[in-house]
């Protein structure tokens, strides 16, 4: 998602203030009210010229004062689609954009730390944002900080010659390193901010939270962080680094088709190439990022790592919103024009499943269903899977429904739209800058401003405790044998049995998919899905 730049909050009644970290010392902003920020402080050195799709290199200690007031430069990316509500300019971006920021308030002493991985689809996105503006969080009593990492092509291009030389025979996951070269950072730095480095949470939204789940099972990332809060995440089949697998080619090959796209006899010309050149014309050829299956960083496909119970032991937060789809509708295929047709459709699709389908996803309301079926199988499915995961570790889990609309989205039939939260966790209701040009906002009303703090009261009494707790508000328990999850409508109401019969329907559709191992099972959905594989005997599934 890339989003406007936002001024420092308070300019012109800040004043410096410094911290002297492990590497050097850094000088800051402090607010009249104490809040501290610290903006654009480099963690990892520049991933430029030869450095590019290397792992990144550490940070190394420097003498005297060097400046953290003005953020960084965001990663190079794609520019934003025209007609977009989640786009903007970003106004200035770099190849070297390995920076974090933080605040803390000033006097901090063993506060909770958040770590904020923003969202975008791994191509764009920028911690600069107003709307990621972490003060609001950091007053009641957290350290926040908020993460660069390379994207598109910069971030996720695997290739034979880059496996080649890595020492671990590894390409195509250098934002991911990037984000747990970050949080080494904060393990070794945070609390001379005042953070507590054996309390991390990390938390993001959308590719963010597919990258705090990527975290979960990776190895190299274990011990980093001490909970995770995954906003609309989503658990893809990712792209394996040597073998076809799932109906998908090797990252190895579709890196070697890239280079082939590009005219180029192998990595050292897309290596002199300019960076923005090389990101846009990537994403023209049709470069999807997303991690690879290297068995380094990440051993195996996420949802085996999780059946096997190998993912981070931590508590865990995880939701979805009502409307999710609506603001990405390129995900719907062309929907019939009559019910009819629809169920023939349906019908022909999921074979043995087409009525346990149709009974959740009917033909009255084609587009409506439609809708539905893509939410419930890209994030709802995802959220209540990561859920049950945890719980079967023994982990507390908390899942969440975000289903809160407004007028201004009511008029563009986007209720509970996709990132539509952020507004509310970040403590932006009334906030007159930050936001994406054509963002339907929020009104500024006391029940808008009530929600807002009673979810950034759940998410920062989870972040402290694992328990997420806010006062005057519905109790928040786990999600358990009871399936007990909260929505967020209007005001925090607690339930249980969230859709009944949606997880299972797309469960047993992705457990088929999986152990045919020749589909895919992210986009495979409704009526863009190809037909769903039988049923296999029990003991050939993969659960």
């Amino acid at each position: 998602m890339t989003l406007p730049h936002d001024r420092l909050a308070g300019a012109g009644l800040d004043v410096p203030c410094r911290v002297k970290t492990p590497l050097g010392e850094l000088a800051g902003l402090e607010q009249p009210d104490g809040l501290r920020m610290f903006h654009g402080i480099r963690y990892a050195e520049a991933p430029t010229g030869a450095q590019r799709w290397r792992p990144p290199v550490p940070v190394g200690p420097w003498t005297g004062v060097r400046t953290a007031q003005h953020f960084g430069a965001a990663c190079v990316q794609v520019p934003s689609v025209a007609g977009s509500i989640y786009g903007g300019t970003v106004p200035r971006a770099s190849e070297d954009c390995l920076f974090l920021n933080v605040w803390a308030a000033r006097g901090s002493a063993g506060a909770a730390v958040m770590v904020w991985l923003h969202g975008g689809a791994l191509r764009t996105g920028d911690p600069a944002s107003g709307m990621y503006d972490g003060a609001a969080l950091a007053r009641l009593g957290v350290v926040v900080v908020t993460v660069n990492y390379r994207l598109g092509v910069l971030g996720y291009l695997a290739h034979r010659e880059l496996s080649a030389e890595s020492a671990n025979d590894s390409s195509g996951n250098y934002g991911l390193l990037d984000q747990i070269a970050a949080l080494h950072w904060v393990r070794e730095n945070i609390a001379a901010f005042g953070g507590d480095p054996g309390n991390v949470t990390v938390f993001g939204e959308s590719a963010g939270a597919l990258s705090a789940i990527e975290l979960m099972a990776s190895p190299l990332a274990r011990g980093l962080f001490h909970k995770v809060i995954a906003q609309s995440g989503y658990l893809v089949s990712n792209l394996q680094l040597t073998q076809p697998r799932f109906g998908l080619p090797s990252a190895h090959e579709r890196g070697e088709v890239l280079v082939r796209q590009m005219g180029a006899n192998g990595i050292a010309p897309l290596r002199a190439m300019d960076a923005q050149t090389l990101t846009e014309c990537a994403a023209a050829a049709g470069f999807d990022p997303q991690a690879t299956i290297d068995g380094w960083i990440l051993p195996r496909q996420i949802l085996e790592c999780f059946d096997r119970g190998e993912q981070s032991a931590v508590p865990l937060m995880a939701g979805f919103n009502d409307g999710e789809v609506r603001s990405l509708r390129f995900f719907l295929p062309p929907l019939p024009p009559s019910a009819a047709e629809y169920e023939e459709q349906v019908r022909g699709i999921y074979a043995d499943l087409a009525p346990r389908y149709l009974e959740q996803y009917p033909a009255t309301q084609i587009e409506e269903s439609a809708l539905a079926a893509a939410r419930d199988a890209f994030y709802g499915w995802s959220a209540e899977r990561l859920v049950r995961s945890q719980e079967a570790l023994g982990c507390p889990a908390y899942l969440y429904y975000f289903a809160h609309h407004y007028p201004a989205q009511e008029a563009l039939h986007l209720e509970a739209f996709h990132a539509s939260e952020l507004p509310y966790e970040f403590g932006r209701i009334g906030a007159e800058e930050g936001w994406p040009a054509l963002w339907p906002r929020p009104p500024d009303e006391p029940q808008e401003r009530a929600l807002s703090a009673a979810i950034m009261r759940y998410f920062t009494s989870f972040a402290r405790t694992g328990v997420p707790e806010a006062p005057g508000v519905a109790r928040w328990s786990r999600y358990g044998r009871d399936r007990a999850y909260l929505e967020f409508h209007g005001e925090p109401r607690a339930a249980r049995h969230l859709h009944p019969g949606t997880f299972e329907l797309h469960e047993e559709v992705i457990t088929r998919r999986r152990a045919a191992g020749t589909q895919h099972w992210y986009v495979n959905v409704g009526l863009a899905s190809p037909p769903v594989p039988p049923a296999l005997p029990p003991e050939r599934g993969t659960r």
